[in-house]
């Protein structure tokens, strides 16, 4: 796995607003989806952590610094790379990028989550998966 993951996508009509630029919201979106690939990357696809481990991802801080926008038909790219691992929580650094130019940059806490909702450690298969990575900043704190 390369320590940063980096996901392709375009700028759609439904992504802008009445003047062609992205909508703030969207970025959450886009992050969201370069995660979902990130962590199927690892094996980790989201339907399997579902029905096979009981577990699921939510976010539980998210925060957004916004510093160029993107217009329609952008290609953009959302770099994603973890910075922090824990025993039921992820800490991410995500950039979306155009070209060379960062345009908004967001550090994202996920809380792994049993059915009831309630914090779950990771399945010890995922852990391990960063832990052979240079992603884990922290392991078993």
């Amino acid at each position: 796995m390369p320590e940063v993951h980096v996901f392709p996508l375009r700028v759609y009509y439904e992504d802008t607003d009445a003047g062609g630029i992205v909508y703030y919201a969207n970025y959450l979106r886009f992050a969201e989806r370069a995660r979902t690939e990130f962590l199927r990357s690892v094996g980790a696809d989201h339907q399997t952590l579902k029905t096979e481990d009981g577990i699921a991802f939510t976010v539980r801080q998210c925060a957004v610094d916004y510093m160029q926008p993107a217009y329609l038909d952008d290609a953009l790219t959302v770099h994603t790379r973890f910075l922090e691992v824990g025993g039921a929580s992820l800490r991410a650094e995500q950039t979306v990028k155009r070209d060379a130019d960062d345009l908004a940059r967001l550090l994202v806490r996920l809380a792994c989550v049993g059915n009831n909702g309630k914090p779950k450690r990771m399945p010890k298969a995922l852990r391990a998966a960063f832990a052979e990575n240079r992603y884990r900043r922290r392991m078993n704190k």
